[in-house]
């Protein structure tokens, strides 16, 4: 049974952001919510959220429209980890993480015996137990995300949205991250979406793909979505040097890319005499009667130098 349901919903404000969305996900599921800044990403997240109404459409958790829910309803169905969350000053890992819980509670109850097991327990699985009397301020940025997360799990509810939840984190963290998303969902059975610009990482550990572009959403199944839309899979050459006319570059689209990187930041000149061919793992030049071979950009860089500062570009 779809756990999240969207029909023909739109969202916005005055005008629509996107439109005609229809799409749906199920418990176990881990999506990826993809799309340039501005696009609509945190208005979806909000609209599912109950906090932004539709312009047109219904979205619906486990049967029920979120328009009928109140708050307290949706957050035992429903919890949310921001990718700029506020760091309560004096805050510890325990006592952030057993905030989860007092969407249950009013404010000034006591939590219950059964309640601190589940927080500790929540803690061992996140691995953050030597950290659990640390101060926030005090965590790194993978730990502290995790704590976050950690709140999240403690709502006991069975979807969580993270937005950006692997921003500022280095690689390492990334892929720690990750990898506990995709577990909480296979293992838990948590529903997961979350968003990030790092979509070449992140789609190894989603099922789906949501993607925002041009004011409509694509979804399907992660590798799918990929492979029907090639702007996402060939690299985007990037030209922000005014004054450098780069060479042809016959290559496969990473490898020319990279070379046209590499180009674009040691050179500010008109390098279009030249010619660069990649094959057997090395770098052909050619420019008129020279033809040189090299396994290494420093190399190419060098080699051209030369061309270029002997005047040699007439041959």
């Amino acid at each position: 049974m779809n756990f999240l349901k969207i029909i023909n919903a739109s969202i916005g404000y005055s005008e629509p952001l996107i439109s005609d969305i229809n799409t749906s996900l199920e418990l176990g599921e881990v999506c990826l919510l993809m799309g340039n800044n501005g696009i609509g990403k945190t208005t979806l997240i909000k609209s599912i959220l109950g906090q932004n109404k539709l312009l047109n459409g219904e979205i619906s958790i486990n049967g029920k429209s979120i328009q009928t829910l109140n708050p307290n309803e949706i957050a035992s169905k429903i919890a949310i980890v921001f990718s700029k969350s506020e760091i309560p000053e004096n805050y510890t890992v325990t006592d952030l993480i057993s905030l989860g819980k007092y969407i249950h509670y009013p404010y000034y109850f006591k939590l219950n015996e059964k309640d601190k097991t589940e927080i500790d327990e929540i803690i061992d699985q996140l691995n953050l137990t030597q950290f659990r009397s640390k101060k926030l301020a005090e965590l790194s940025d993978g730990n502290l995300q995790k704590a976050f997360i950690g709140r999240a799990l403690a709502q006991n509810s069975p979807f969580i949205i993270l937005d950006e939840p692997t921003t500022h984190l280095d690689e390492e963290n990334k892929l720690m991250i990750l990898s506990l998303i995709r577990n909480l969902a296979k293992n838990e059975n948590k529903l997961i979406l979350f968003s990030s610009h790092d979509w070449r990482l992140a789609k190894e550990f989603s099922d789906k793909i949501w993607w925002l572009k041009n004011r409509k959403l694509t979804s399907g199944i992660a590798e799918e979505v990929i492979l029907s839309n090639p702007e996402l899979i060939t690299p985007k050459i990037l030209e922000f040097n005014p004054n450098f006319r780069p060479p042809e570059i016959d290559a496969p689209n990473l490898e020319k890319e990279m070379m046209f990187s590499f180009l674009q930041k040691n050179f500010s000149a008109d390098l279009q005499k030249f010619k660069l061919t990649f094959q057997n793992d090395q770098w052909e030049l050619k420019m008129g009667n020279f033809c040189d071979n090299y396994h290494t950009f420093s190399d190419v860089k060098q080699s051209l130098q030369f061309l270029i500062n002997s005047g040699d570009t007439e041959h």
